[in-house]
């Protein structure tokens, strides 16, 4: 992966401080980018669309500058070859990028879009699956937690998942329970 930032004279001046403030990008657990994937981040143009000359002359270079906000990629999102990935977007978790598609919009959690501009083909679940899957939140469980129900979380049974992970808590307030408990 290659990240650029800034220009020649920026990176070979350490002390250079930018501008304006930078936007972030914020990348999930278990997130996949396809090869070739480009992610615009919001300092990457300062063409003034509002203005009559769109040329981004040295002495308004500050003044062109507008921040389009974080980029975020939540957990689980799969970006497919050579997708491009505009500034200030938001792939909710569990999110499918189809390959070449330039994402201009927030994309919802667990859909999956395709395009230039990229549209929603269809959710990967049911709306009420979805909402079940969110509130579980599994992508925050611990490790441990999401290690030992990974062949649940690699499954397609939403009960079987609501049921494993109830049982892994039960079971694992029991644990503590008892290691707290006083010996005697």
């Amino acid at each position: 992966m290659r990240y650029l930032h800034g220009d020649a004279y920026s990176r070979e001046n350490r002390n250079w401080v930018p501008p304006w403030p930078i936007d972030q990008l914020h990348i999930g657990d278990y997130v996949c980018i396809g090869a070739e994937v480009v992610i615009l981040m919001g300092g990457n143009h300062l063409h003034r669309m509002d203005w009559f000359s769109l040329y981004p002359f040295r002495d308004v270079r500050v003044d062109a500058y507008q921040g389009k906000g974080d980029t975020v990629i939540k957990d689980g999102v799969w970006i497919g070859m050579r997708a491009m990935i505009m500034p200030g977007v938001t792939l909710g978790e569990g999110a499918v990028i189809a390959a070449q598609s330039v994402v201009t919009r927030d994309v919802p959690p667990y859909t999956l879009v395709a395009g230039s501009p990229a549209r929603e083909v269809r959710k990967r679940f049911a709306p009420e699956v979805i909402d079940r899957l969110l509130a579980l939140d599994i992508y925050k469980w611990s490790d441990e937690k999401f290690e030992s129900l990974r062949p649940v979380v690699c499954g397609s049974s939403i009960d079987a998942l609501e049921e494993m992970s109830q049982a892994w808590d039960i079971s694992s307030l029991t644990v503590h329970r008892n290691a707290a408990a006083p010996v005697g």
